[in-house]
Parts: C-alpha cells; structure tokens; sequence
C-alpha cells in the first residue's frame, strides 16, 4: 500500500505528518485511518486514508465512524466535569453521598475523584457472570454497588477498562437524571456538530468501519487478581447479546464511535481553558480540577506506571502523545487516542479499523503526534 490515496488538509508545513501516515500504511500497519490536530480548537490538519470493510472495497472517508474504545473514556470525563462546574458535584465527595447503594462492602468514603482515576478497587468481577449481563445497566450497577473493593481504595490506582464506564455513567445519572449517551448527545453532539455517539446510533451503521482484531494478545506483565478479572475473564468484556445491542449499548467506558474530526474538536475543551467553538463549557478552574494528577504510580492493571487524573490519563511518564508535560488524553483499545495540550493549545485524534496491541501509546498515532511536534518545532 506503499501508493496510497491520502484525502484531507494537510498545510505544507505538517508534511512530515503525511509522510508518516503514509508510512503507516506501506508498512501494512493500517486498513483504513484518519488523524485530525486542531490548534485553538480549530482544525488544521485532517487527513484519512484506506478501506472501511475488510474487503477494502468501501473508502474509509470523513464521514467513516469508528469505534474508539477507551478512548470513549475522555468523554465521560468531560461529562463528569460538566457536573462538578455546575456545583451539582465534586471530586472530593463520598460516591455515596449521590448514590447510597454503593457504600456497601466498605466503600462509604471513596471519593468521586478515586473513582475517577481508577483507585476504587473495582476493576472488574470475580463472580461469575455471563458476558451479555454487560447490556443490563442496573444489575452491572448493583454488582458495583454489592462489591467488596479487590485492592484497599485510594492506595493504588488499577485500570478498570469497562466498570468506569458504569461507575461514572451511573455517578452522572444519579445527580443529572439522563445516561450519559443522551447528555452527550444533547449537550455536545447536536449543538456543536460533532459526529459521535456513546452506543452507536442505528442510522450511523451503513458508515461505520469493519475491525479487524489483533493477532496477539496485549502483554500485560505480571498477571495479579485486579489484571485477571479486567481483562482475562471470559466475563471480562462486553460479548454476545446480537451484534444490534453490542453496537448500539451506551456503555461510556468502551462503547464510543465517530470521528477523529469529532474528538479533537472536543479535546479542544481541555487545551483552552474550557472553550468548545468559542463557547466557554467548563470554568478554567474546572479543567485545572479536572486534570490536575490524583495519583501516580505503577498502575495495578495495566504494566505501567501511570499517573491519573479524574477519568484522564496524564502524558508522563508514557509521553504517549509527544513531548507536553500538561498533556492529557486517552488511548484505546487497538490504537485509537485523543489528547489536548494546553500549553500549545493543540487538540488531535486518532483513529482506526485495523487494531494493534499497544495498551496505551501505539506507535502508528506516536509516530503521527511526534511528527507534528517536530514540525512546529
């Protein structure tokens, strides 16, 4: 795929960008891609390439949607963060206080924020449960809220890759009264013109991009409880239930699908002090909250040492999304990512169908952020 068409706006001075994109694909590291960077909130770089389906006979366009994985993560925390700028929450408050059911098994005084940033203990479950249980909001919750923590809350942080999803989704609902699909939907989607849904839309299927899985296993190091049951559990991840209800589940830890226009437009709020388009949706000072670091250390989950903050991953020590030591975004599985840099104002995503088995900083998007670093020097 060495001569690859690729589609979009790329100013000359980002041409070491397109160069590496192309790379990716002659290297047969991708089906179909895009990658979008804005500055100030405004677009100035987009480009895509590739097939959509398997077959590579469907273009992957700017009207392609993918699904994004974790990275669907940051929405959430936006989402939240909406709340604690409108003093309807705080990070610092017991979850239990918004909803009482969760202070079972001990877990009275863990906090929003610990929650946030995945020191709650909850990674997943050791019960055994059937991996379509995942499509029932409530009973997940009532697990949730009946669950003695695997880890004392607070002490660490353990990546929970799905549990998030319900924890601050059920967290968002308990206080604002919508799921948080439909806040997003109404607060950001629609107002602002952004292609991305929490669940797929069933009207968007025609244009979403086929997946294909990857071919090994991610490498999670040394395998400890609060790892086997986020991951290794044949109940671990959502699966079965029809492809309709897998697709279209409004589960915002895993279930997120659109465009990497869409993305960096809303990462926008965090490279500019809460500014969306020219419109002010969080506080300064609610950003700052929100992406300030609430713990650092070797993650009890994933094989890294990370450090959090409240639903977002920070940029050090990884570097996952160039050089930005306030940069803060997040990766999902297979590769996809968002990110915002306040200090250049910067906002960019990246997406993809064809997945990897990076964790967190797959090289196809590193080599497209270091690449744009380098331009802008």
């Amino acid at each position: 795929m060495s001569d690859i068409e690729i589609h979009g706006a790329c100013p000359p001075a980002f041409a070491g960008v397109k160069d590496a994109f192309a790379a990716n694909f002659a290297a047969g590291e991708e089906i179909g891609a895009r990658f979008t960077l804005c500055e100030n909130g405004e677009v100035v770089l987009d480009i895509w390439a590739g097939a959509a389906d398997r077959a590579r006979e469907k273009p992957f366009d700017e009207r392609t949607v993918t699904q994004v994985f974790s990275t669907t993560k940051a929405v959430a925390a936006l989402l939240v963060a909406r709340l604690v700028d409108d003093g309807r929450l705080s990070y610092d408050q017991p979850v239990a206080e918004v909803w009482p059911e969760f202070a079972q098994a001990g877990k009275g005084a863990i906090t929003v924020e610990q929650t946030m940033s995945h020191q709650a203990g909850l990674s997943g479950f050791r019960d055994e449960m059937k991996p379509d249980d995942w499509f029932d909001w409530d009973g997940v919750c009532a697990r949730l809220a009946a669950m003695t923590p695997l880890w004392p809350p607070g002490t660490a942080s353990g990546y929970h890759p799905v549990t998030y999803g319900f924890l601050a989704g059920e967290i968002f609902r308990r206080v604002d009264g919508r799921i948080m699909a439909r806040a997003f939907e109404e607060d950001f989607a629609r107002p602002f013109g952004l292609d991305f849904a929490i669940g797929m839309r069933p009207e968007d299927r025609p244009r979403a991009a086929d997946l294909q899985r990857p071919t090994a296993f991610p490498q999670f190091g040394q395998i400890n409880e609060a790892t086997e049951v986020a991951f290794l559990k044949p109940w671990s991840s959502p699966a079965g239930g029809g492809a309709g209800v897998a697709r279209t589940a409004p589960i915002p830890s895993t279930n997120g699908y659109g465009t990497a226009e869409a993305l960096a437009r809303l990462m926008a709020v965090f490279a500019c002090e809460g500014e969306l388009d020219g419109r002010l949706v969080l506080t300064p000072e609610t950003v700052a909250a929100c992406v300030r670091e609430r713990i650092r250390g070797q993650d009890l989950v994933l094989p890294y040492e990370m450090s959090w903050a409240a639903g977002l991953m920070r940029n050090a020590p990884l570097h996952a999304w160039g050089p930005g030591a306030a940069t803060v975004g997040h990766s999902g599985w297979g590769g996809s990512c968002a990110f915002a840099d306040p200090e250049r104002r910067w906002s960019g995503a990246y997406v993809m169908n064809k997945q990897g088995t990076a964790l967190v900083g797959d090289e196809r998007p590193r080599r497209l952020i270091e690449a744009a670093y380098a331009a802008a020097g």
